[in-house]
C-alpha cells in the first residue's frame, strides 16, 4: 500500500489518507480483513504525526471501512463496492457543481466552462 500525502494541499492530511485507502478499497488492492499499517508504522513512513493517522484511521471506522480490533490493529471491514463508488461519484458531483457555480459567478459562459473541463479532462 502505497499512500502518498501532500503537505501543501488545502485537504487535510488525514482526509487524504482516507480518500487513498478507500481508492484501494474500491479497486480491490485492499480487502476485507486486511491489516492496515499500524498507528506508529504509517506515521512513520508518512513523516507525519501518530495523531493524524489515527484521525484517519477513526474516520474510516466511523464511516464503516475498517474495523479496530483494541490490541492488534485495523483491519478492513466488509464493504460494498458499489455503494463506495457511488459515495465518491456523488462527492465528486458536489465539488463539481460549486466549481461550476464559481464559474458563473465570475461570469463565464457555460461554453467556456465546458471548453476548460475537456482542456482538464485531455490533461
Amino acid at each position: 500500500m502505497n499512500i502518498i500525502v501532500s503537505k501543501s494541499s488545502m485537504i487535510p492530511i488525514y482526509e487524504q489518507i482516507v480518500d487513498q485507502i478507500k481508492v484501494f478499497i474500491r479497486d480491490g488492492k485492499l480487502k476485507e480483513n486486511d491489516a492496515l499499517p499500524s498507528v506508529r508504522t504509517l506515521s512513520k513512513e508518512l513523516k507525519i504525526s501518530a495523531l493524524t493517522v489515527k484521525k484517519a484511521y477513526d474516520a474510516l471506522e466511523s464511516e464503516g471501512f475498517a474495523i479496530t480490533v483494541h490490541g492488534k490493529g485495523t483491519y478492513i471491514a466488509t464493504t460494498n463496492k458499489e455503494l463506495l463508488l457511488e459515495e465518491q461519484k456523488k462527492e465528486l458531483e458536489t465539488d463539481l457543481e460549486q466549481a461550476i457555480q464559481k464559474g458563473r459567478r465570475y461570469g463565464i459562459s457555460d461554453d467556456d466552462i465546458r471548453e476548460l473541463f475537456e482542456l482538464i479532462l485531455e490533461g
